[in-house]
């Protein structure tokens, strides 16, 4: 025992890298970066530099979020691709209002939650066909250009095209993503040949080109998302999905159809919250920052195991919450407005124990209505911000590469529930509960941030925390990101299990010896994990209209401007 807690205090011991900084928090990696006609700020410095690269040449925000995705599908396949989904949230500055995509895609129309039980299932496998759902990202970026955007098509996926004709140098970590990814996705057909060098993952620094994704890119930009959704290319996608044992049909793909949605907010301290509604887990954020508004955080510190027990036990309600409602709501009334409202918060935050870590939170009774992962944000000289992420799931997918297309299908339907009456029980043409999620902040209706954090069930967590660091902490955009953050793992979830025991609670290096003891005396149980902390890009707009990035060092990623 006192070695185990020697290791603890010696692990917690070191301050960031940073720590010698002359200004902002020692535990800092930079500065942020200002400018003030253009900003962007993605997980790669060539898709940041693509993003500039186009609105320098015209294009407005919007046109530079595509571009960067479009860079980022090929730079970054750890993380997203055109086999994924998409969403956003823009501020488009000629209407002074927020607009929300829904661009993710439904499971095949002719696959039942009784074919996964009649075969001896009792939950969607992670990889191989059975999880693929129709990919909405191509979809996603015609809605968005058609609606937004200033330059051709052509023009915009020029960038990726380039970089998948000639190659990049692959980036450090998404290396190490990529070579963690090669041993379970090789045995999948097409992708071997598509996705390694001589059945190795590219190293760090080798050059990498995909010329079967510049190929693909090409035919999309020249004849538009019908090009990907019907046609040649969707009858190879269908072909091949279907001989691996698989249901995704032509029809599927010709009936897919992104949506825009109104986001929903809600207040903190004076600050409009936004995320989009479920199938998407944002809301979850929402629930989080209600219940911490009943309590003075700010007086607590960020160091400080006040702090870090409510924010944990506000997951925790939140999260049982989540796994309840939040599905699909074409297939469900789901009580949004009700989830995300400042009485029912309070109500909650009441069985909290402030001296006591909670096993076991049971979700809330509301009245029911009826009716791995990149994230990307960028802004332009008109005011234009986008807040864009886009994700494979399990960083690389399903292993599903259709031949010669360059790409790998998601595999978000393991997110279904195959327990009977769950509200995201798996049914045909069904879109799964998604957990990536946008988000944006106005204050005085008046963009302030457009931010996002990646990392599948720490993403409402992350969301909160950099709220809370800034508002409550005083933190800048940069710092608010850079800081040690909380990762609570083991409530129940959208797929049917039950947390029952309290989960575990890992928190990054920073957080002092004195804060993990006082948590252990809660009865939390502390671990240190590696690596879940998510990925955090954020632009925020000072009152001078000079745009303030972050970007952090958890990931390969940039911030830049001019």
């Amino acid at each position: 025992m006192k070695n185990t807690l020697l290791i603890l205090f010696m692990m917690m011991s070191f301050t960031a890298v940073a720590g010698d900084r002359v200004t902002g928090q020692s535990f800092v990696t930079r500065s942020p970066v200002l400018a003030q006609h253009a900003m962007a700020a993605t997980s790669q410095p060539l898709a940041t530099q693509a993003a500039l690269d186009v609105m320098k040449s015209g294009g407005n925000a919007i046109d530079a979020a595509i571009a960067a995705n479009a860079v980022l599908g090929l730079v970054e396949p750890t993380g997203n691709g055109i086999g994924g989904d998409l969403f956003a949230i823009i501020w488009d500055a000629k209407t002074k209002k927020l607009y929300g995509l829904n661009g993710s895609g439904r499971s095949p129309k002719s696959l039942t939650r009784q074919w996964f039980i009649d075969n001896g299932y009792d939950k969607i496998p992670s990889h191989g066909p059975l999880p693929v759902s129709v990919p909405g990202t191509v979809d996603a970026w015609f809605m968005l250009h058609q609606r937004f955007g200033k330059k051709p098509m052509t023009e915009i996926l020029q960038p990726a095209i380039d970089y998948a004709e000639r190659g990049f140098p692959v980036s450090q970590l998404i290396a190490y993503y990529w070579n963690r990814s090669v041993p379970i996705l090789s045995q999948f057909d097409g992708f071997t040949e598509q996705f390694t060098i001589q059945g190795q993952a590219p190293k760090h620094g080798e050059i990498w080109k995909n010329p079967f994704l510049a190929k693909t890119l090409k035919t999309i930009a020249k004849g538009g998302r019908d090009a990907f959704y019907a046609g040649e290319m969707a009858k190879t996608m269908a072909d091949y999905i279907q001989a691996q044992g698989g249901f995704l049909s032509v029809e599927d793909l010709a009936n897919h159809q992104g949506n825009w949605v109104e986001p929903v907010s809600t207040n903190y301290r004076g600050y409009d919250v936004w995320e989009l509604p479920p199938n998407g887990q944002g809301i979850a954020a929402l629930q989080i920052l209600n219940v911490l508004e009943q309590f003075d955080v700010a007086s607590m510190g960020h160091d400080s195991p006040e702090y870090v027990h409510l924010f944990t036990e506000a997951k925790k309600l939140a999260f049982e919450d989540r796994a309840k409602y939040y599905a699909d709501p074409d297939f469900n009334g789901l009580p949004v407005a009700e989830l995300i409202s400042k009485p029912y918060a309070k109500k909650r935050s009441q069985l909290i124990e402030l001296n006591k870590a909670g096993k076991h939170y049971p979700a809330g009774n509301v009245a029911l209505s009826h009716g791995d992962t990149i994230y990307l944000t960028t802004a332009d000289s008109e005011g234009n911000m986008v807040s864009l992420i886009q994700s494979n799931y399990r960083g690389m997918g399903s292993g599903m590469a259709p031949p010669g297309l360059g790409f790998i299908f998601q595999d978000r339907g393991e997110m279904f529930s195959l327990k009977e009456g769950h509200f995201n029980a798996f049914e045909g043409g069904k879109r799964p509960f998604h957990t990536i999620i946008p988000a944006f902040v106005t204050k005085d209706d008046k963009p302030w941030m457009s931010f996002g954090l990646m990392g599948g069930a720490m993403q409402p967590q992350g969301h909160a925390q950099i709220i809370v660091n800034m508002v409550d902490f005083g933190m800048d955009v940069q710092e608010a990101g850079d800081a040690p953050r909380i990762h609570h793992t083991g409530s129940s979830e959208p797929t049917g299990e039950v947390m029952n025991d309290g989960g575990i609670l890992n928190l990054e290096t920073g957080f002092s010896y004195a804060t993990i003891r006082a948590l252990m005396r809660m009865g939390h149980k502390i671990q240190f994990a590696n690596g879940p902390y998510g990925g955090y890009q954020a632009i925020q707009k000072a009152e001078n209209g000079v745009y303030w990035g972050a970007s952090e060092s958890r990931k390969d990623g940039q911030a830049a401007g001019y």
